[in-house]
């Protein structure tokens, strides 16, 4: 059997269909509305990063547990194990997106962390 890897360097769009029912209404909306917009959407660069700085995407590497387990199952956990509320939750996707337009407007990267 040949082994194929479900990890990328960063959050990947592929995994959004196996987020959508791991919390509430409003978390559902929010997966159907930013699966439904191109990828370089600021809604789905801020949904991105948001992911990466939840996940710790940026300390992933190739030996990591979690590089092991792939990306699927880890963003599934973080979400499932996020203790605060889904309003909490789209909160940091707000904020994630609001650096997000920063970074467009003056050519500052955001925090990864």
């Amino acid at each position: 059997m040949l082994y194929q890897s479900d990890t990328e360097m960063l959050f990947p769009l592929r995994v959004l269909p196996a987020l959508k029912h791991l919390r509430g209404p409003e978390w559902y909306t929010l997966i159907e509305h930013i699966t439904a917009l191109p990828e370089h959407h600021p809604d789905v660069l801020g949904f991105t990063l948001m992911m990466v700085r939840l996940n710790g995407c940026m300390t992933c590497h190739a030996g990591s547990y979690r590089a092991m387990r792939g990306c699927t199952l880890c963003a599934r956990q973080a979400i499932a194990r996020f203790k605060g509320s889904d309003r909490e939750l789209i909160g940091r996707w707000e904020q994630a997106r609001q650096d997000i337009l920063h970074w467009m407007e003056t050519g500052i990267p955001p925090e990864t962390s």
